[in-house]
């Protein structure tokens, strides 16, 4: 009996994330998810960018948070203003090794352990056209649906209201 595969069997990780990625994103989920906001990772956007994590707060507020795991991936990624035009607030998250004063202080600020984390600086808030938040909104929820149904099918069984 194999006790051991080297397939990943959950739709819901591409592989594309380090270690330590995963790490700051599972400790801003938990935060995320206290703060009552359904979060995504690795949204496609309509400008072909695609959001570390994005969420959709209680009121129908869009985040987009930015992953960083390091001085030089903070460094070399150049596309992090694009993702401003669909939220209403950017933030950055990342870990106790990378110095916090190499993000803007134009955006919000995340530290995670990966056990939780903490809003070190809120972000200011730039709200979206109504045809924007429109369009990000049901790409949201298309999103949520397809990998709900297909964790749902890698899972086997339906899930149920009380899984929620």
């Amino acid at each position: 009996m194999t006790i051991l595969s080297v397939y990943n069997n959950n739709p819901l990780i591409d592989g594309r994330q380090s270690d330590r990625a995963m790490m700051v994103r599972r400790g801003a989920q938990i935060l995320l998810h206290e703060m009552r906001h359904a979060v995504l990772p690795e949204l496609p956007l309509a400008s072909g960018r695609r959001a570390d994590l994005i969420t959709l707060s209680d009121k129908g507020e869009v985040w987009i948070i930015e992953i960083k795991t390091s001085i030089e991936d903070f460094r070399v990624d150049r596309k992090w203003p694009e993702y401003r035009l669909h939220c209403d607030r950017l933030f950055f998250a990342t870990h106790k090794d990378v110095p916090l004063e190499i993000f803007p202080e134009e955006c919000g600020l995340f530290l995670s352990d990966g056990y939780g984390a903490h809003m070190i600086r809120e972000a200011p808030e730039h709200r979206m056209a109504p045809a924007t938040r429109k369009s990000v909104t049901l790409n949201f929820s298309r999103a949520a649906a397809q990998r709900l149904m297909m964790a749902e099918w890698a899972n086997g069984k339906p899930f149920t209201v009380d899984d929620v």
